[in-house]
């Protein structure tokens, strides 16, 4: 939580101005256009006493300039005594031409001026002019100088932002490490019970915390306190989360570090930052020390290095291994770390000893996002009437973090339309919003593109209502969102095996866009390549992940880890061919399957074309009045027959003037879109 201050008064007199890096870079500059601008450009000859007398003597000096302080003189030379003197005279040079000397004594040196201006005026010369001076040579000394010294100070404020800011040491701080640590006394406010959802890995994580709190409820039976724990999920869905709730919960040091901040430019820093974390987690303990993103550092090392290379990254993993399961004890020292690419991790980071648990921090279920979403409602302002739990069921597949901007989304929405709480429609609204885009209603599409668009859209609609694995739709619109033309709105099941048809299906539905064009207008348009390339990839997926091809079964040439095939491919070139062959016939048996269903049901599709043109927007009602029900029932068909049976009561309840139950929604429409086809 940010904490502002208050009352605060304009115009403090507190404030000072941050210094930037660009300040120094115009010193330099300004320093050396200085000492370029402002240098002295005379020719200045040094000479003994005798020969600067006979100069004066002889009328080849018009001026003097007598410095008291160090008994010196200057004497301006004339032309003639430039050429005695061996001057340049070239019409380049437009400097004065000076001799110096030191003079016996400046007290005296008026005497000698006035005899040699006696002696020129008797030979009817020019007298000399005399100017005395008590300056000191300290500004010549700093235009000399100062550069060097502005270069020192520029050298010194760089070792200091290498080595992490203004922490002391300089340079050779550059080795200490950069956690922040938390307790009880810092005023960190995130509990477990601001972490919504995630039943099982709060229950791991509470049990961490309360090995630190009791370890001897464990140790008297002869257990050993797990050494790390390995958060392990998509982005977005609470892993730091749960490292903070952590923090707040223990009654311990909760040392925090991301991974990146153990790379740095300089060999052997990382490791050295690895070995003072874990040492100031010694002096602390019992203690718990949080990696962020570990696997910056944590990577699988190369099995061919580079002959005569240094790999900064894997020394630091090095010493990161040596540290958790060394020689030394780490007693009280619990290591918990967060990534979203456990593949990537090196096998012996993952061992038990190091990390003996993997915790799994999935998308949250339905329960677990109704959760969520009340946690993030706490601080909005909404409609008494919200239904929570459908408004959870549309947003199947969305992440903590997804479900904190749709609330976040929606607020905003609601008070740009100047309303007093945030309803359904705002909502619905907002999940349009990120989903698909901003709507451009401006965006000029001709008739004969309006009309391709929509039977582009009414193919898909039509292909995935009579499939049986076809996501169920939402709602099908030719208005166009972000990059997208128009959009076919699903939402899908949540499936933890799929099976081979439900694929099949999918292409299907992918492709008949392209086949509703091909079948009605005759020709086919570019706006089917983001089609083309996700029906291209799940026919590959078939072939080379799933082992569900006819001449190719049951083998996966893929690598989930990335490290056993690197730049070569796991098959021959026959191979590389049948695989060719194949990915082509699947997408081809799907493309003719889909102009096959859309010839059947044309009339069908040409209704609902039309509609789309007139309206822009359809949903499921309008698909269904045209193509049937469904003969296949899924979860999302029984949630919306259940949406019909609560808008039928809200409707008899309005004409009977009775107040409407609590669970009723204010939208009378449609369940939201969820997912963009």
């Amino acid at each position: 939580m940010i904490k502002y201050p208050k009352n605060p008064k304009p115009g403090n007199q507190n404030k000072r101005p941050l210094f930037n890096m660009y300040w120094m870079y115009g010193v330099i500059l300004l320093s050396l256009f200085a000492l370029f601008y402002f240098q002295d450009a005379s020719q200045t000859k040094d000479v003994d006493w005798t020969d600067f007398e006979k100069a004066a003597l002889a009328g080849d000096i018009d001026k003097i300039k007598v410095f008291a302080e160090t008994n010196t003189a200057e004497g301006y030379v004339t032309d003639a005594g430039a050429k005695k003197h061996k001057f340049d005279n070239s019409d380049a040079f437009e400097g004065d031409k000076k001799i110096k000397t030191t003079i016996p004594s400046s007290d005296k040196i008026q005497e000698k001026i006035d005899s040699w201006n006696a002696a020129l005026t008797a030979e009817g010369k020019p007298l000399i002019k005399v100017n005395y001076e008590k300056g000191s040579d300290f500004m010549k000394l700093f235009w000399y100088f100062g550069p060097i010294l502005l270069l020192v100070v520029f050298m010194v404020y760089m070792s200091r932002r290498m080595s992490g800011g203004a922490g002391g040491g300089g340079i050779f701080n550059v080795g200490k490490s950069r956690a922040t640590v938390f307790d009880k006394d810092n005023g960190n406010t995130v509990t477990f019970k601001d972490v919504a959802g995630l039943a099982e890995a709060k229950v791991e994580i509470e049990e961490i915390v309360e090995f630190l709190k009791n370890p001897q409820r464990y140790t008297e039976l002869g257990a050993k306190i797990p050494k790390g724990a390995l958060l392990v999920g998509p982005p977005g869905t609470g892993k730091t989360l749960l490292a903070k709730a952590v923090a707040g919960e223990a009654n311990v040091p909760f040392l925090s570090m991301s991974g990146s901040d153990f790379v740095e430019m300089f060999v052997g820093v990382g490791a050295a930052r690895v070995r003072d974390l874990f040492k100031q987690a010694k002096e602390k303990a019992p203690c718990i020390v949080f990696i962020d993103e570990i696997d910056a550092v944590g990577r699988a090392r190369g099995k061919n290095p580079n002959m005569g290379s240094n790999d900064e990254r894997e020394n630091t993993l090095n010493q990161m291994l040596t540290e958790m399961d060394g020689f030394g004890s780490n007693n009280g020292v619990i290591i918990l770390a967060a990534t979203n690419r456990a593949d990537m991790l090196d096998k012996a980071l993952l061992r038990p000893g190091r990390f003996d648990r993997q915790i799994y921090v999935d998308l949250p279920e339905l329960t677990d996002r109704v959760e969520i979403f009340n946690v993030h409602l706490r601080n909005l302002k909404v409609n008494s009437k919200l239904d929570v739990e459908q408004l959870a069921r549309q947003t199947q597949g969305f992440s903590g973090a997804d479900i904190a901007n749709v609330c976040n989304e929606a607020a905003l929405i609601a008070a740009r339309n100047n309303k007093q709480a945030v309803d359904w429609d705002d909502f619905m609204a907002a999940i349009d919003r990120i989903v698909g885009g901003l709507e451009k209603r401006s965006r000029i599409i001709t008739d004969e593109e309006k009309f391709s668009i929509a039977t582009h859209e009414a193919g898909h609609a039509t292909i995935s209502w009579m499939t049986q694995y076809g996501n169920p739709l939402v709602k099908v619109t030719i208005v166009p969102r972000g990059r997208a033309l128009g959009a076919a709105w699903y939402a899908p099941e949540a499936r933890q095996i799929i099976p081979t048809q439900a694929l099949l299906d999918t292409m299907c539905g992918l492709l008949a866009g392209r086949a509703a064009e091909e079948v009605f207008t005759g020709q086919v348009g570019t706006g089917a390549s983001d089609d083309l390339e996700k029906c291209t990839k799940i026919a590959r997926s078939l072939v080379l992940v799933y082992g569900m091809s006819d001449k190719l079964p049951n083998i996966n040439y893929s690598d989930s880890t990335g490290q056993d095939y690197g730049f070569t491919k796991p098959y021959s070139d026959e191979t590389a061919k049948v695989i060719d062959e194949e990915v082509k016939r699947i997408v081809n048996e799907q493309y003719a399957r889909a102009k096959d269903i859309l010839k059947e049901y044309a009339k069908e599709h040409n209704e609902i074309r039309d509609l789309l043109v007139e309206r822009e927007v359809i949903f499921h009602d309008d698909v269904e009045k045209i193509l049937g029900p469904r003969k296949w029932k899924s979860r999302t068909d029984e949630i919306i027959e259940i949406n019909k049976k609560e808008e039928a009561k809200r409707l008899e309840h309005k004409t009977k003037e009775e107040p409407l139950p609590d669970s009723d929604s204010d939208d009378a429409g449609t369940p939201p879109p969820f997912n963009k086809d």
